[in-house]
């Protein structure tokens, strides 16, 4: 087992990276002093539900702890005000108090809307992250906790660090393959972002990590989590550092709002915004190499590259608007210099992304 800290004074926590480290639950929420006198809200999805749900209720009731299971469906528009609304009647109807922990069971969705239900639960009590998608690899680290508005991704949420991650690899063994190459987008990000070393260990690793490779897999979480966890450390409600971490969010997160959340994973998107972002450091004056070499990579990794031809640049455009990084009439986007290198900058023009947007349509 590997263990990173992601160091907030006061809420800091570790994060656990392992196969099979599942089997330590107990031990791990009896460290953290998880309540075993106030009920525990278990979220999972209905697919996560088939292949663990039974094993975390068996092993947690076992270990003295009270436990309710809510099984949402799969799927991103689960985070909707709706599904929350459903979860806080089920907190309050099964007796959560104030030392009662939420636990979130799955992907991103999953840990994002659980820990909106536990950031705003009698204004906050405990939660825990238990990711099950390589893509929650970065969700479940950094305490940003959301849910979706039509108009737009993540926009109404809060910062509510969890007590601790568990990460067992053991189970991305049950991804389908579309997943498990969504996933991967976030976990190239982060070298795009910070480190050109993990970047080019991917890019050699490639086959590795598309086929599970325990070994690969658990090296590049643990650089991932590691890289966000330093930037998360640093700037914890994305005051000026953490923004670098939107990497390929701001076109991401319009080409999501777009489709309705529907036909494109969020890591498919966010490959397609990472090759909009490096089209768009060409256009600012920076080397050709950053956007050939991000799209080659993304590529390898199984990731699309080509904005899907159904959707509207126009609607594009006004969803970007809508995006909470949009701050007094401009955009703000992430732009790689250099691999393993980004900015951040709120120079690019209107003309300059419908330029990219077109352009990323004709991607081959």
């Amino acid at each position: 087992m590997m263990e990173l800290k992601v160091d907030l004074g006061e809420r800091s926590y570790p994060i656990y990276i392992g196969e099979g480290i599942l089997d330590d639950i107990v031990d791990l929420f009896n460290k953290h002093r998880i309540s075993k006198l106030s009920p525990i809200l278990l979220v999972t999805d209905d697919q996560v539900a088939e292949f663990h749900l039974d094993k975390v209720l068996e092993l947690l009731l076992k270990g003295g702890f009270q436990v309710v299971s809510s099984i949402i469906p799969a799927g991103e528009k689960s985070k909707s005000i709706a599904q929350f609304e459903d979860l806080i009647t089920v907190a309050i109807e099964s007796g959560l108090d104030r030392k009662s922990t939420v636990v979130a069971l799955g992907g991103g969705v999953v840990g994002d809307l659980a820990g909106y239900v536990a950031a705003s639960y009698m204004r906050g009590i405990a939660f825990v992250q238990i990711p099950t998608t390589i893509l929650a690899h970065d969700s479940s680290v950094g305490g940003k906790v959301a849910v979706n508005h039509p108009l737009a991704k993540n926009i109404i949420g809060a910062f509510h660090q969890p007590e601790l991650v568990l990460y067992d690899i053991a189970t991305l063994r049950t991804l389908p393959e579309r997943q498990i190459k969504a996933g991967l987008s976030e976990v190239i990000k982060h070298g795009f972002i910070r480190d050109a070393d993990f970047v080019a260990w991917i890019d050699h690793n490639a086959y590795k990590l598309l086929e599970l490779d325990s070994e690969a897999l658990e090296f590049a979480l643990y650089h991932g989590c590691r890289i966000k966890s330093i930037i998360v450390s640093q700037d914890e409600r994305e005051n000026n550092l953490r923004a670098i971490l939107n990497l390929g969010h701001t076109i991401g997160h319009a080409l999501e709002a777009v489709a309705k959340y529907n036909g494109l994973l969020h890591g498919e998107a966010i490959s397609i915004g990472m090759v909009g972002a490096a089209r768009l450091s060409v256009l600012l004056g920076n080397p050709e190499h950053i956007y050939t070499e991000t799209k080659r990579i993304l590529r390898k990794l199984g990731l699309p590259i080509q904005l899907p031809k159904q959707l509207d640049i126009d609607e594009i455009m006004v969803a970007m608007m809508h995006d909470k990084k949009f701050d007094s009439g401009r955009m703000t986007f992430i732009i790689p210099t250099e691999i393993g290198e980004v900015e951040i900058s709120n120079q690019v023009t209107l003309e300059q992304v419908s330029q990219v947007l077109e352009q990323l349509k004709q991607e081959e």
